[in-house]
């Protein structure tokens, strides 16, 4: 391994094995260039796209659906992992508020029908007092959806989640991103639909929503989205142009008068050099900025970056399944999990006994506050006390649990992140253009794993053209793009003009909460 005196010498250093750093490595090694990829986990690739082992059981950190509507994506996902180790599995997910599950996305009539008479009649009362007094000033996303829906329903489907997932009050999240996000749902109109089906007038339902084709399936490795990775991982050390070195963080990367690059990483037993021509950063934005050398000028504002965490809890749970969701959103304040995964419905295969079942609970945090700091054990005790809570899990048949926590799940949009992050990018693309930033925090996009990796794929096509022939910071995702479409949709066109098939993931902007009126919260 390359050492200060004895460097690895390769065509392009790598900063991350999750989905854009392995895709690039894979695609380079396969033009026959030579690559290093650092990946500062010690036992795992994938990055938030792994697949956790505990005591034989499989679970992800968050959930992976396989679809894109870039056939290229697709026919790469075929050529890495192979299309026998995908199976098919039925998609399905629901809100849970106390004790009764309701549709989502959310069905207007039906929540009114499981609130019961009495709520369903203060749920139209307070729906009626806002169509006759809206709220004038509307700024946030609690005004804009108390405007359309009425206190009490606000406080009961779109409050308690929101906030647990973001970590700001709806108060403070701009009324813009409201209008984005909830699209298509009126409850006047499921309520008057509902009538009609009531007196034989309408056998037709509609439940509020605009007509849209969800998907009812979606591929899915057996053995859970890190075997994607890990079959990655493999082909590149199998090409015999690839080195990838577990346990190692960035420490520096240095830039030559050349353009060429001089990365060191650090581990357990000390640090490696690698001497590289291009190097390609799926490292956080604000990470990264800090371990140039020499430092950016834009180093203070990408320091201002946000991010937010979260962590999951397993529970290996005695009995059969407990629901058949992919994973259940809870919008009840009771408890602190915000969603909850049943990873035998994601695949059988992920789970060694079939007199078991395995639950993922998902909290959402910050780095370092109550939740992220508790010990695991207190972390499976809370987990497993909020499922009893929640009426879904006998807290005796829970036989054991684990913890994973993930740092810099989201990238934070508040209102200077944007200009934070083209101060980083312009200085960059002019002083280092051999240096090229990738995937979801490595350009602190919000985006999914396809588009993660379609930057990556339009980086190699620029690497390997010596030019900037594609802009990968068009590339990103809109909210509906994992629920409605076909797979491979997209086709193909000839040249190197953008595509149709890249297209797909281009010149939209994935929904997230905004701050109103500039609020700025250390929180968030």
């Amino acid at each position: 391994m390359g050492t200060t005196n004895n460097p690895l010498k390769v065509d392009v250093a790598i900063i991350g094995a999750g989905p854009a750093g392995l895709t690039a490595g894979y695609l380079l090694t396969k033009q026959g260039k030579t690559v290093a990829i650092i990946e500062k986990d010690d036992t795992y690739v994938g990055g938030i796209s792994r697949t956790v082992e505990h005591e034989g059981y499989r679970f992800d950190i968050g959930g992976h659906r396989f679809f894109s509507k870039s056939q290229q994506v697709v026919d790469l996902w075929n050529e890495i992992l192979g299309e026998d180790d995908f199976i098919q599995r039925p998609r399905m997910s629901r809100i849970y508020y106390e004790g009764k599950f309701y549709s989502y996305p959310l069905r207007a009539f039906e929540a009114l029908w499981n609130l019961g008479i009495l709520r369903s009649t203060v749920c139209m009362a307070s729906y009626l007092q806002y169509k006759l007094f809206p709220k004038k000033d509307v700024k946030s996303f609690e005004d804009w959806t108390t405007n359309q829906f009425g206190q009490k329903l606000y406080s009961i489907f779109f409050k308690t989640y929101t906030e647990k997932v973001w970590g700001m009050p709806c108060n403070e999240m701009s009324a813009d991103w409201a209008a984005q996000r909830i699209k298509g749902l009126s409850l006047w109109s499921a309520v008057v639909d509902g009538l009609k089906r009531s007196l034989g007038l309408n056998k037709k339902p509609n439940d509020g929503m605009a007509t849209k084709t969800l998907l009812e399936t979606f591929r899915y490795p057996r053995l859970g989205p890190g075997m994607m990775w890990d079959a990655a991982r493999d082909k590149i050390i199998a090409s015999g142009n690839g080195h990838i070195i577990m346990g190692h963080g960035l420490k520096q990367l240095s830039a030559n008068t050349d353009g060429s690059w001089r990365m060191s990483a650090e581990g357990p037993d000390g640090d490696i050099v690698i001497e590289a021509d291009h190097a390609i950063s799926s490292a956080p934005m604000r990470e990264l900025s800090k371990r140039l050398h020499p430092l950016p000028q834009s180093t203070l504002q990408a320091n201002d970056l946000k991010y937010r965490d979260f962590l999951t809890v397993a529970l290996m749970v005695e009995g059969e399944d407990l629901f058949p969701d992919n994973w259940i959103y809870i919008h009840d304040s009771k408890v602190k999990v915000g969603r909850v995964q049943n990873f035998r419905s994601w695949s059988p295969e992920m789970i060694p006994d079939e007199d078991m079942a395995c639950v993922g609970l998902e909290y959402f945090c910050f780095e370092g506050d109550g939740l992220w700091s508790m010990e695991d054990d207190d972390l499976v005790k809370l987990a497993t006390e909020e499922m009893e809570i929640l009426g879904l899990v006998d807290r005796k048949k829970v036989k054991s649990g684990a913890v994973v926590r993930q740092e810099k799940a989201y990238p934070v949009y508040d209102e200077d992140y944007a200009a934070n992050v083209d101060a980083m990018r312009i200085e960059l693309e002019k002083k280092h253009p051999t240096l090229h930033l990738v995937g979801r925090n490595g350009m602190h996009r919000y985006n999914n794993q396809d588009h993660a990796m379609m930057t990556a794929m339009l980086t190699v096509e620029n690497i390997i053209a010596g030019e900037r022939v594609y802009d990968t910071w068009c590339v990103n995702e809109d909210a509906e793009y994992h629920e409605a479409g076909d797979e491979g949709a997209e086709s193909t066109l000839p040249n190197r003009q953008l595509t149709e098939d890249q297209a797909a993931a281009l010149n939209s902007v994935r929904d997230v909460p905004t701050k109103v009126d500039g609020k700025d919260r250390e929180a968030a």
